[in-house]
């Protein structure tokens, strides 16, 4: 397993919390082919990734969840709270009305 360098993150709702210092993007996987997004993320994990990154425009939000109950299953993880997930609201998304929706909908 990867030994990947982590820093203190701070949170108020559960106290300091380390956060590995790299993680992949899902920006530059092959668009439109979930199997090959997933199957990604699964070796990512595998080899000791715990930080990913997404976004709804990127269209591997989906498989990414995915990915991530498959390393459940093969128990390449214990928990989801092992792994940091970064997605971002796109600027189609920011009116205000629209922001709430859109979060929903990354987090599903």
């Amino acid at each position: 397993m990867a030994n990947i360098p982590e820093k203190i993150l701070i949170s108020s709702s559960e106290g300091a919390r380390r956060i590995p210092v790299i993680g992949l993007g899902t920006a530059t996987l092959i668009e439109g082919n979930d199997d090959e997004v997933k199957l990604a993320v699964v070796e990512a994990i595998r080899v000791g990734y715990r930080h990913f990154d997404t976004a709804a425009l990127y269209q591997t939000e989906k498989p990414l969840g995915e990915a991530i109950t498959e390393a459940l299953r093969l128990g390449f993880i214990k928990s989801r709270d092992e792994l940091f997930i970064t997605t971002k609201l796109w600027c189609n998304s920011a009116d205000r009305h629209l922001v709430l929706p859109a979060m929903k909908e990354s987090l599903r």
